[in-house]
């Protein structure tokens, strides 16, 4: 189950993102639901269609069962089966 403790060890495809801080201003506040996961790249669904972003230069914002976390995307720059597995 996912929580706002161990959101980092979890799997990210399916959650609901917003970028809220970013090297680049013109994402930020960029949203959408996260469709696909690589090492260091996000597939975004947004309103304006699919975006590739990168984790690492961005800071994530997710909602856990009504709360919001902000996650530093340089600690999730990994790949989802090294993240989940435990391979920190």
């Amino acid at each position: 189950m996912i929580t706002l403790d161990n959101i980092t060890s979890h799997e990210f495809i399916g959650l609901d993102t917003e970028i809220i801080q970013s090297t680049n201003p013109q994402v930020v506040g960029l949203n959408g639901r996260i469709i696909n996961e690589t090492k260091s790249m996000f597939t975004i669904n947004t309103e304006k269609g699919l975006k590739l972003i990168a984790k690492s230069t961005n800071n994530w914002k997710f909602s856990i069962k009504g709360q919001d976390i902000v996650v530093d995307g340089s600690k999730i720059a990994k790949r989802p089966f090294d993240r989940i597995g435990g391979k920190q």
